[in-house]
């Protein structure tokens, strides 16, 4: 990874904005990835069809701690729609099928990209995303 995009990574990992419990959050749901130890509830506030507030708490490394509040950057503010639509191109861009303009899209969450050729982080990059999907199709 290069260092703009480590420096990314690392300032989520250290201050992540929305590493917290959300007040009227009524989607709540944990994501674990066993195979790192990652254990993370993802809470959103949704009304009317749009997120309005989302955090996470739980443990987890580095890397899934920075994609879950990339994540959050990103879709506070949609439409649920839109974020299923971010994660779809999230998804596109760990298999390495994603347009530069998609890309652009993801804003800081594109940091992420280099993961995928390190399948061990996978799973770590995608958790908070696979989280989120699963709650908003419950829904």
């Amino acid at each position: 990874m290069n260092t703009f995009y480590n420096e990314i990574l690392i300032d989520h990992n250290a201050r992540p904005g929305h590493h917290h419990a959300v007040p009227g959050a009524n989607m709540v749901l944990e994501g674990v990835n066993p195979s790192c130890g990652d254990d993370i509830v993802l809470q959103l506030k949704v009304e009317d069809g749009v997120i309005l507030d989302g955090g996470f708490a739980g443990d987890g490394c580095a890397i899934s701690r920075a994609s879950a509040d990339m994540m959050l950057d990103l879709v506070i503010g949609k439409t649920v729609e839109e974020a299923k639509r971010l994660s779809s191109l999230f998804m596109k861009m760990i298999r390495e099928e994603i347009s530069g303009e998609e890309l652009e899209e993801l804003q800081e969450a594109g940091a992420l990209q280099d993961i995928s050729h390190m399948p061990s982080r996978v799973k770590c990059a995608v958790l908070g995303w696979h989280t989120m999907d699963e709650m908003l199709e419950k829904n």
